[in-house]
């Protein structure tokens, strides 16, 4: 499916980007970058929890989306196709972040007490504060639980897959998917609870 004539980059289905750019059109790889990149951002941030690493791995994302855009069939929707490429990468971050916990001399680190949010004008301060201190609680939340858990409950409730997507994504059999978002769900409801009780 050719970009037609009259029809803009924008207006353009990603199904019909990836194509475009499987064919050598540079300007669709870009709208690509434009339309995934803060929705990549926010789902890898609050999977791996750390804005540097998320930054990282969703710049690693669309990298491999270029390198490997042969590699993209149309019997999947092209944002199955990313997330899938961005869970893959995240998982390995957090192996190797595993990995190097174990074999460190220190667990402190000045990193800890860097400040990532990011500031929004558009709030009072007031309201930004309370908005801010929740999303801490929130990622805090989703930090404690396995990251089996956390991985199917973003895609779910922060990033609104389907099931059968999610499903697709991650390679789990649909009832395991269920089964763990449910458990997910319960176990952040649990600890959301206690946090909000003070």
């Amino acid at each position: 499916m050719p970009l037609d004539e009259g029809l803009k980059v924008e207006d353009l289905s990603d199904e019909q980007l990836i194509f475009n750019f499987q064919e050598g059109d540079n300007s669709a790889y870009n709208e690509i970058v434009k339309r995934y990149k803060d929705r990549l951002t926010n789902f890898i941030y609050r999977y791996v929890g750390s804005y540097d690493e998320c930054d990282d791995i969703v710049q690693d994302t669309f990298i491999k989306v270029y390198v490997s855009k042969h590699l993209y069939k149309e019997i999947a929707k092209f944002s199955t196709w990313i997330y899938t490429i961005a869970i893959n990468l995240a998982k390995t971050k957090l192996i190797k972040k595993q990995k190097y916990k174990i074999f460190s001399l220190s667990s402190s680190s000045e990193e800890d007490d860097k400040d990532f949010d990011i500031p929004d004008d558009a709030f009072l301060p007031d309201v930004d504060a309370n908005a801010k201190f929740q999303n801490e609680q929130i990622q805090k939340a989703l930090n404690s639980i396995s990251e089996n858990y956390r991985k199917l409950v973003i895609l779910r409730d922060v990033e609104d897959f389907s099931y059968e997507e999610i499903a697709e994504m991650t390679g789990l059999p649909m009832g395991t998917v269920k089964s763990r978002i449910n458990r997910g769900r319960e176990k952040l409801q649990k600890l959301l609870k206690n946090l909000y009780r003070e």
